[in-house]
């Protein structure tokens, strides 16, 4: 066996158990700590300790003066009792030093003020002072931990885009998206055609005019917008490769992952994680919630869910990032770690949150509740942020598995009590597909038509619907294979492409197709297609796009009887068959649905007539769909199928009664 692979299986976890672990800081606290909670840590039934994310400072007080002895006999600490380390890489926080001396650093926020220091992830992607001291502090450490028996795994930074730092409207990136252009597009021309730019008499004449798209007198052009994103997305991406190249040079046989969050849509998670080795996520089940209700009903449906979280927002992001290693339409960029391997949980809350509007205490049993869910949608670890809660700065009222006086918290006894038999780690299995694409939502939310719809509420509608009947689901990019799907559902795909639209005809030759409205809505550059919508996907379709209809809050429709309340659309058949038709409204007897062969089209967003189209749909293929009750789902891995209750009141079911917030096996 070559030394290369020897190292591999030596570093790397071999386990097929379900794992957890935990972020810990010891900068933060006095050394004479370190290992008593290295010790409780590893008697708690933990494998794994995240370390390094924010210690640039810490690290390197002064430019190339490095201060090692605290970080090594931090990671000695932990190796020798056990513990395994995943280190990161500091560069969310880049310090005073830095930014004093190169204020170039800074992004601008979408009204062109620049953002200081005083908090994190305070850099522009595009800056190329910056790119050079992330490549540098990136070789510092792997160089220094690279080989070390303890370190087994690396994180690059840390959630990348949080507080909304993906997109800088000034400094580097304005100079970056310039050049971005001309190498995309060739000439200006070429840009002023495929933006449409004869509109508002906005065409281009050089290069330097173009600035990004912000604090225009009215909305901006939405293929502008689109492109920006794409550069924005596009730095995202090559900034990370840059930082796991090196890894995978000084560091061989380790693996290499990155920290999500809940519904971000900033940059193309699919392309920014294609060389990572498996793609990890941010869950704050409470805090998420606060930022998003999909069904509209706004107050009641947070209250309900306050301590446990919704369970279908939760799920939605393990779904997702579950997807991001089985759906990526990408060729892999030098991994080493098998794509079999399952996603991780980087971050796991584990009492209540510092930065949401409202901060519930989480009920008790929700910390259990959420990592039985993790691991039934597909997780290989989890890990609980944080350790100790801190005692400094802007995270105090942040909880930790510890208390501030380093007594134990209720989401520590939850897991000293949690019983893990039998959470192997495996694929989970589903025959039907939820297709999710980034630019579609992109340009999709660029102009809404309503405040009541986005791509997300629109997507969630569907994945709510499936999960709602018992079904697992994958949700991969709509270019991916999609050859062992039996059902596969586009909610939300507005942007089409040639070549699109003969991978979905392919793979409705084998397949039950559900089409979601605005379907095929624009090109790739943002247009129209001239010939409407369905463009290239019309015979597939059958029929094209004759109105639209977005709605007031308080004004509906009826589909028979399911009533309509954000947007509705009507189709002139061609081929198709027409399944439902409007019953009241401005598109009274209009064609609602399509039908032809194995593919549906769906006009309207309505929560019971997707549900019953996609009862039907399963039924085809010969799944059984049952409908749960009111905030229970199940959830199948490794031959086990467990069933979770996410209301605080016992729930009847199947002649069995769930305890509130728990989870069991079926």
């Amino acid at each position: 066996m070559s030394g290369f692979w020897a190292k591999l299986l030596n570093t790397m976890d071999n386990s097929n158990a379900f794992q957890l672990g935990v972020c810990d800081y010891p900068e933060h606290v006095p050394q004479d700590r370190w290992q008593e909670y290295a010790r409780t840590q590893k008697a708690l039934g933990l494998s794994y300790v995240r370390i390094g994310e924010f210690a640039w400072s810490k690290l390197e007080p002064l430019e190339g003066q490095f201060q090692w002895d605290w970080l090594d006999q931090a990671v000695n600490t932990l190796h020798a009792e056990g513990l395994k380390v995943v280190m990161c890489t500091p560069t969310a926080t880049p310090p005073a030093w830095l930014i004093r001396a190169h204020p170039e650093i800074l992004a601008f926020d979408a009204t062109g003020k620049i953002r200081e220091f005083g908090s994190r992830r305070h850099y522009d992607f595009s800056s190329r002072v910056f790119r050079e001291h992330s490549r540098r502090i990136t070789l510092a450490v792997a160089g220094r931990y690279g080989g070390h028996p303890g370190v087994v795994g690396w994180q690059t930074d840390n959630e990348f885009g949080c507080h909304d730092t993906s997109r800088s409207y000034g400094g580097a990136s304005v100079a970056g998206f310039q050049s971005w252009l001309e190498r995309k597009y060739g000439t200006l021309e070429r840009l002023n055609k495929f933006w449409g730019n004869v509109f508002w008499s906005q065409d281009y004449n050089e290069w330097t005019q173009i600035l990004p798209p912000h604090n225009t007198v009215t909305e901006p052009n939405p293929s502008h917008v689109l492109d920006f994103y794409r550069f924005s997305s596009d730095a995202v991406a090559s900034f990370q490769e840059e930082q796991v190249k090196i890894l995978r040079e000084h560091s061989p046989g380790r693996w290499v992952t990155h920290n999500f969050m809940i519904f971000f849509s900033e940059f193309d998670h699919y392309k920014v994680s294609e060389c990572l080795d498996f793609p990890s996520w941010d869950s704050y089940p409470t805090g998420m919630l606060e930022f998003f209700a999909p069904d509209g009903t706004g107050e009641a449906l947070k209250a309900k869910y306050a301590r446990t979280g919704h369970p279908d927002l939760i799920s939605f992001n393990q779904d997702l990032y579950r997807g991001l290693k089985l759906g990526g339409p990408l060729e892999a960029k030098g991994r080493i770690h098998p794509r079999t391997a399952g996603h991780w949980v980087m971050e796991q809350q584990c009492g209540q949150v510092n930065w949401a509007p409202f901060n519930p205490l989480p009920a008790a049993g929700a910390v259990a509740l959420w990592t039985a869910q993790g691991w039934a949608h597909g997780a290989d670890a989890v890990v609980y942020f944080r350790w100790r809660a801190a005692t400094m700065a802007q995270e105090v009222m942040h909880s930790g598995l510890l208390r501030h006086n380093e007594t134990p918290d209720r989401g520590y006894l939850e897991i000293k009590a949690l019983e893990r038999e039998g959470w192997t780690v495996a694929p989970v299995e589903t025959k039907v597909a939820l297709l999710h694409d980034y630019e579609s939502l992109w340009i999709f939310d660029a102009q809404k038509h309503s405040s009541s719809l986005s791509y997300w509420t629109q997507t969630l509608t569907y994945y709510m619907a499936l999960r709602s009947l018992g079904i697992d689901v994958d949700i991969v990019h709509p270019d991916s294979d999609l050859s062992s799907y039996r059902l596969i559902v586009a909610p939300a795909i507005t942007l089409m492409t040639e070549a699109r639209a003969k991978h979905f005809e392919a793979a409705a030759q084998h397949a039950q197709m559900v089409f979601g409205p605005r379907t095929a809505y624009r090109t790739q550059s943002g247009r129209t297609f001239e010939e409407g919508q369905f463009g290239p996907l019309t015979g597939l379709v059958g029929g094209q796009l004759e109105n639209f209809d977005s709605l007031r809050p308080t004004l509906e429709v009826q589909i028979d009887a399911h009533s309509v309340n954000t947007w509705a659309e009507c189709y002139t058949p061609t081929t198709a068959n027409v399944k439902y038709s409007y019953s009241s409204g401005p598109l009274k007897d209009r064609p609602a649905v399509l039908e032809q062969g194995n593919v549906t089209t769906i006009g309207a967003n309505s929560h019971t007539l997707i549900l019953e189209i996609l009862s039907a749909k399963l039924e085809a293929i010969g799944l059984t769909p049952m409908l749960m009750p009111e905030g229970v789902r199940t959830s199948s891995r490794a031959g086990k199928t467990l069933v979770m209750n996410f209301n605080e009141e016992a729930v009847s079911w199947f002649g069995k009664t769930l305890e509130g917030v728990s989870f069991s096996e079926l």
